[in-house]
């Protein structure tokens, strides 16, 4: 059931680009049993969000609808049945969509408490493509200290998250992107050794930059006509994570390749592990805040837009130019 009072929402009313979104007063929801209501402070803005508002995501939302995967606030309201939260504690959540408001409702499995060493800012830029990529270098590659890690779209908010864990685990990483900039920016964010792969044959570089073994694990978060490349750079037993398709385009990979390399093709789906796998998610999660207190981790946040802002934020995001992660937050 809502209630009558108004809050600030960024909706979707159309499927298409991000002008479609609108800045829109909404009901304030009220929280059902198993939910919590959180005040949100800031939400992370991520490429599912894009994939989301065109109809392109793993499932899709008739609009209108308000967008949002991540967030970070403090608890405004507790449903019934909720336990082990209280009013005004500081809080993480990932929900399907809706993290695009002043006001949003998750359910309570999903909630997760923020240090107090972490600000808003830095809880809702870790919590999805942190958690990403520490579960798919940790559970999923099974990543092991002084193995090389290649990273494709290591700029962007996942690849750039997966850069600085893989470092923390004493990895060596091998950072590509498609610019001189996002380069160095890699190269800030820890990155041993650097790939143009706009300008350079990214299978070759890769052997060269190994001794000719190739990468014992490739991050790859963007598909599309890298992907073949970099499985076929990849040492004997390596493992391959497929993490997401920015560029649009899904490979089809020849299966004779894993076969010969004795390589393995790893599906990372954070979103369906979180929900299937509460626990370890959470367990995951509290490991990720705590390398953060420590200062082992730090999210680059590139810009904070206001929720009226939001198309702009999307389209930056769509458009590339985000360097690591970008955020919105309510009006002030």
């Amino acid at each position: 059931m809502l209630a009558s009072a108004p809050m600030k929402a960024v909706v979707c009313t159309e499927l298409g680009g991000p002008e479609q979104l609108q800045l829109q007063d909404l009901p304030e929801p009220t929280p059902g049993p198993g939910e919590v209501l959180i005040r949100v402070e800031a939400a992370g803005v991520n490429f599912p969000d894009v994939l989301m508002i065109k109809g392109e995501y793993q499932f899709q939302v008739p609009p209108p609808f308000v967008p949002g995967h991540e967030l970070a606030g403090r608890v405004e309201a507790l449903g019934e049945g909720v336990t082990g939260l209280e009013r005004g504690q500081r809080v993480v959540a990932n929900l399907p969509w809706g993290a695009f408001a002043e006001l949003a409702t998750v359910v309570a499995d999903a909630v997760i408490p923020l240090p107090d060493a972490l600000s808003a800012e830095q809880g809702a830029a870790m919590l999805l493509t942190y958690a990403t990529s520490h579960y798919a270098l940790r559970l999923r590659a099974q990543l092991r200290r002084d193995e090389t890690l290649v990273v494709l779209g290591a700029a962007g908010g996942v690849g750039a998250a997966a850069v600085q864990i893989a470092k923390a685990m004493d990895a060596r990483v091998i950072a590509c992107a498609s610019s001189p900039e996002k380069l160095a920016f890699c190269r800030r964010m820890g990155a041993d050794e650097l790939i143009d792969y706009r300008q350079e044959d990214l299978k070759e570089r890769i052997k060269v930059l190994t001794g000719g073994q190739g990468a014992d694990v490739v991050y790859d978060p963007v598909g599309g006509s890298f992907a073949e490349a970099a499985l076929r750079a990849t040492n004997w037993d390596g493992r391959y994570l497929v993490v997401g398709f920015a560029s649009g385009e899904i490979p089809k990979i020849p299966l004779n390749l894993p076969l010969l390399k004795g390589c393995q093709i790893m599906g990372v789906f954070w979103g369906a592990f979180a929900t299937r796998e509460p626990d370890r998610h959470r367990e995951g999660v509290d490991e990720l805040f705590e390398m953060a207190s420590q200062g082992q981790l730090e999210a680059h946040v590139d810009a904070i837009y206001p929720f009226s802002e939001a198309n702009r934020a999307l389209l930056d995001l769509a458009e590339r130019r985000v360097r690591g992660k970008v955020l919105m937050r309510p009006e002030r």
